[in-house]
């Protein structure tokens, strides 16, 4: 009898993640912690700098902090998704106010997590399966 093998008990790839945040500090303990289960392609500081480094580095998932030198993660958000719909856009922001949040979703982000409260690595996770889940 043959075996069937699913789709869900295969192995996936890690995601593949691109961080923005402009403090250091921050910027060192999130990619520390998607480490774990995702390979962090890359760190920028600033706007420009995502933008470059998504055409670059084509990454699955882009975390991207709100308040960025240069351009704003609102308009970061917009540009990328404008480019590339495949590319999962996560804001991740110390505002936890719903306006703000429900404009990340408008300009395309796929979720929005608090910094301090919110899960980020299982947003990534969840972000990446259902980029892959749309590709089949």
């Amino acid at each position: 009898m043959p075996c069937d093998i699913s789709r869900k008990s295969m192995p996936r790839t890690p995601p593949r993640v691109l961080i923005a945040e402009d403090y250091t500090g921050v910027a060192k303990a999130v990619r520390r912690m998607l480490s774990l289960d995702c390979e962090v392609v890359g760190t920028v500081v600033d706007g420009s700098a995502v933008l470059e480094a998504a055409q670059r580095l084509q990454p699955d998932v882009i975390v991207v902090d709100l308040n960025l030198p240069h351009v704003h993660g609102l308009e970061v958000c917009r540009r990328i998704t404008q480019v590339n719909q495949n590319t999962k856009v996560i804001v991740f922001s110390a505002m936890n106010d719903p306006d703000i949040r429900q404009r990340s979703i408008e300009v395309g982000a796929s979720a929005f997590v608090c910094k301090g409260t919110g899960d980020l690595l299982s947003t990534v996770i969840r972000m990446h399966e259902d980029r892959n889940d749309g590709a089949e």
